[in-house]
Order: structure tokens, then sequence, then C-alpha cells
């Protein structure tokens, strides 16, 4: 197993060289630079201001001192927030996305196993076409709706919680909830359609027919095998909810990486920008290699050779 995990991280090596390279100069490309929002400057300080970034370099040039950069684990300084650079950005900003797309993701596997799991087992029943209506809709209505509804409903009509800020568990519960709700309805709909699989396949049946427990049955071997697709899904969503979740943080002002991922965009600052997109990248990666390694504790099929 550590083989193939060494294997695997050695090989991921060129994806991140591809995404370095393409990021760079898509941002480069993109109209205005980190200091056209500044006031009026004298030419020469504008000079002296893109010598200081090496923004006066051919463009080859900045991508290869950029590229050393990054090998030495440097993303560089961040042209809007001068007292900083881009690294400690990312890590003041990571363990916020961090906990907040966690407790999301530990609350859309814990609720969207189990109501899949209900309606396979109810199947055509009043419970399944009601889970699978209830995850239709959390699939179709996107963030930037489900988190101003939620906040317009519980946090501003009926006081029940606060509509910004972070720290306490009461200023979590709503932006985690807005995050969460799409991720149980496609778990939801996952775990159905695996469930409903295995129920019917000839090793089920088997065990039915040797007397074990239902119970048994179920949850060792049907409720197993099911989580197969399901931790699939998880790696890239992970990955996507811990650092993508760009709308949520916006509007609960919760200071992540994905509300700097923003106005790095928006400032046009290049190295914010180009660290970010590096840091989701390395996370996707890995979340990937976790779900592999999970694949080979979930099925016994499953060998890293």
């Amino acid at each position: 197993m550590l083989t193939y995990a060494a294997r695997r991280l050695l090989g991921a090596i060129p994806t991140l060289l591809v995404i370095l390279t393409i990021t760079f100069f898509l941002v480069r490309l993109a109209p205005g630079g980190p200091f056209d929002g500044e006031r009026t400057l004298p030419a020469e300080i504008e000079r002296n201001l893109a010598a200081a970034y090496h923004l006066d370099e051919p463009l080859p040039l900045q991508y290869v001192r950029y590229l050393g950069q990054v090998l030495q684990g440097d993303f560089g300084p961040s042209f809007k927030y001068k007292d900083f650079s881009v690294t400690q950005l990312i890590w003041s900003g990571f363990p916020v996305s961090l906990q907040l797309g966690g407790t999301a993701m530990l609350l859309a596997v814990v609720i969207g196993t189990a109501l899949g799991a209900f309606a396979a087992l109810r199947q055509n029943s009043g419970l399944d076409y009601g889970v699978m209506g209830a995850a239709m809709v959390g699939i179709a209505v996107p963030n930037f709706v489900i988190a101003p509804l939620l906040t317009l409903v519980l946090g501003v009509h009926l006081g029940w919680l606060p509509t910004g800020g972070w720290g306490s568990w009461q200023q979590m519960l709503l932006p985690v909830l807005a995050l969460a709700l799409p991720q149980i309805a496609y778990i939801a709909r996952m775990t159905r359609a695996s469930m409903i699989e295995l129920l019917r396949s000839n090793f089920i049946r088997t065990a039915r027919a040797k007397g074990l427990p239902e119970r048994v049955t179920i949850f060792r071997h049907a409720l197993k095998g099911a989580l197969l697709p399901v931790v699939s899904y998880l790696g890239p969503a992970t990955a996507a909810v811990i650092t993508g979740s760009v709308v949520i943080e916006q509007i609960f002002g919760i200071p992540g990486i994905g509300r700097y991922f923003v106005q790095g965009a928006l400032n046009r600052d290049y190295t914010l920008v180009m660290g970010v997109v590096i840091f989701y990248g390395v996370l996707i990666i890995v979340f990937n290699l976790l779900v592999d390694l999970a694949y080979g504790l979930l099925d016994p099929r499953v060998r890293y050779d």
C-alpha cells in the first residue's frame, strides 16, 4: 500500500506542473493588473513597484522564477495584503475552511447515507418518493439560493441563529447547513441506487437463505458495498467543499480560503490566486488517494498491485 501511495504521489507531480503552468499564464492574460486599482502614481513609482515584484521581466522569466519559488515551498508575497505572504494567508484561512467544509461533509455523509439506505429499503413507498423528491430539490437549488433563504427565514424572521460571523457553534450552523444540503442530496441518491442494486445481488440472497438476521445482512453486507460509490464521490467533493465554499464564505462573512481566492481574483493578486489554485490541486490529489486506499478496506477484491 505504501508503494502504491508513493507511486501515486510521484505521478501527481506532472499534473501539478500542468495546473501551475495553465493557471500562471491565464491569470497573466486577464485584463488589468495588481496595481490598477491604486490611485494615480508617478511613472517612476509604478516602475519601481513593477521591478520590486519582478513584473517588468519577460513572462517566461517570471514563470521560471515563480516555479523555482514554488519548488521551495514559497508562493511569494501577496500584492494586496502587503504585510502577509501568500503562504501565511492560505494557512490562516485554511483551518476555517477545513472546519466549515469538514463539518458539512460529515453531516452530509451521516444524513445522506441514512436517507438513501431507508429509501432503498422502502423502495417505491411514500418515504422513498419523499426522500428522492427532496434530493432532487437539493441538487437543483444552488448554494447561492439556499444560503440567503436560510438566512432570511432562520436568521432574520425567526431570529434563531446569527446571520454572520465565525467562532461560536451558533454562527456555524447556518453556513454548515447551507453547504451540506446539496451534498446530502447527492449522497442520498447514490446510496439509494447502489443499495437497491446490491439488495438484488446473489450474495445478499445467499446471506438471507443462510438465515442471517436481516440487520446483519443489511449493515454488514449491503450497506458496506453501497458505500463504494459514495466513497469515490467523497474525494473530489470534500476538496471542493473545503476550498471551494466561496459563496457561503462571502455571504456569511467567514474568513476562509475561498474568500481570499475571490478577493485575489478581483484584485488581480496573481500570487494569491496561484497559491490557492495549487493548494486546491494538492488537496484533490491527496483526497483522491485516500479514497482509493479506503476502497481496499471496503472491498476485499481491491488490491494495490
